[in-house]
């Protein structure tokens, strides 16, 4: 059952990501001869108008293939007939649609369950922060430089920054105050920590999901963004990375314990997962590497600043040379992803 809803949570994600450049594409008056659910031999197929929609047979990946995109075309609605900010909308949208679709989810799950804010909810005793006067109820809204919303901000931020000291703003009763604060090393998890924790969760107005659910799929993209920092710097290697095998894994996981709690904790863990998910795959499809949407948007921006196009045949060559080299990363990934599984 879990791979099944592995599936169909990948599904929707893609789904949604190549609805934003059908969508744009057609908006843009260009021609679109396929959208496909997942990549390989066609299990299923139908025509309507001048699009083939279908479905492959490997469930992980989909495409929205327009005319001229990758190939010359005569046609005057093709890919590369349109201006350069039509070509830049449609690329541009797929990404915008996964942040979308992590918003709506991230205001669908605040509706239901509430939002977690950035409120001290208990202090430990002999820990940092009760040595520097912090008190349940006081609001952190700074960790050194970085502006804090939510608790799990917090967790993040010490986690990535594990033993250094914390310069910690808090309010408290309309006014600020700062305090530095050393973590200590808790030994059950192996972490440093200055002893705090979140606050329950709560339900506030129309104003409220909509900021919250902001700062939900900002979280995400944060913790994407510092993550790819940590992988280029040496913070952590690519066997820490985990591919489509892993990530089943860990929907595996989340279901089954989800199912002990109910359906409900398992619609809520689920529209959890698939938020990170969506707004994981937005940052990496922009990220400027060749064949990803962001390394064409990287050859647009080059021509709107040249005022004429790269040579087609070179920009193929270089996103020929991304796809090989992203296949090779995702077989890597999977081999460590079925090794940690196996081992």
């Amino acid at each position: 059952m879990s791979i099944v809803i592995a599936i169909i949570i990948f599904s929707l994600i893609i789904i949604f990501h190549e609805l934003g450049h059908f969508l744009l594409a057609k908006a843009n008056h260009i021609r679109v001869n396929e959208f496909s659910l997942g990549l390989g031999p066609t299990l299923f197929g139908v025509t309507k108008g001048e699009t083939k929609y279908s479905l492959k047979l490997l469930p992980f990946g989909g495409v929205c293939m327009m005319e001229g995109e990758d190939e010359e075309s005569d046609d005057a609605r093709s890919f590369q007939k349109q201006s350069v900010w039509a070509r830049m909308s449609v690329v541009f949208a797929g990404p915008l649609f996964n942040f979308i679709m992590a918003f709506v989810l991230a205001m669908i799950v605040i509706i239901i369950a509430g939002y977690g804010t950035s409120t001290v909810g208990d202090v430990a005793d002999g820990y940092s922060a009760q040595q520097a006067g912090i008190r349940a109820g006081d609001r952190i809204t700074k960790l050194n430089s970085k502006h804090i919303h939510l608790f799990k901000e917090l967790t993040f931020y010490m986690f990535v920054h594990n033993g250094e000291d914390v310069k910690v703003t808090y309010e408290r009763n309309g006014k600020e105050h700062q305090a530095v604060l050393k973590p200590t090393k808790d030994e059950k998890s192996g972490r440093y920590v200055i002893g705090v924790t979140s606050s329950p969760y709560q339900k506030g107005n129309v104003l409220d999901v909509l900021r919250y659910s902001f700062y939900d799929v900002k979280y995400y993209i944060d913790t994407t963004l510092v993550s790819l920092k940590l992988l280029v710097t040496g913070g952590v290697s690519v066997n820490d990375l985990s591919g489509p095998v892993g990530i089943v894994s860990s929907i595996g996981q989340t279901y089954e314990e989800s199912q002990k709690s109910g359906a409900l904790y398992v619609f809520l863990n689920m529209a959890t997962m698939c938020i990170l998910l969506s707004a994981n795959l937005g940052v990496m499809n922009l990220l400027p590497i060749p064949a990803l949407d962001g390394g064409r948007l990287l050859f647009m921006i080059v021509e709107v600043v040249r005022g004429k196009r790269v040579d087609p045949d070179k920009e193929g060559m270089v996103h020929l040379a991304g796809i090989v080299l992203l296949l090779g990363l995702m077989v890597l990934i999977m081999f460590n992803d079925i090794r940690k599984i196996i081992f």
